[in-house]
């Protein structure tokens, strides 16, 4: 079993840090996650390259 790959990122709602686990048998990923903090829905889409994290970008989950 592959470990997953910890990503930082700023919730585009409330500008809170979030900790987000990547799978990483996945090279590109589009998924909603509530923000740990205000728990409203971020859209992460996430690409990797070679097994690590090449791009995330959050966004509003309507945005």
């Amino acid at each position: 079993m592959t470990a997953l790959l910890e990503c930082s990122v700023q919730c585009p709602y409330c500008g809170e840090e979030n900790t987000l686990l990547i799978d990483p048998s996945l090279d590109e990923q589009d998924y909603v996650e509530d923000c740990q903090v205000c728990c409203q829905p971020m859209r992460v889409r996430a690409s990797l390259d070679a097994g690590e994290v090449a791009a995330v970008e959050v966004t509003q989950e309507n945005g």
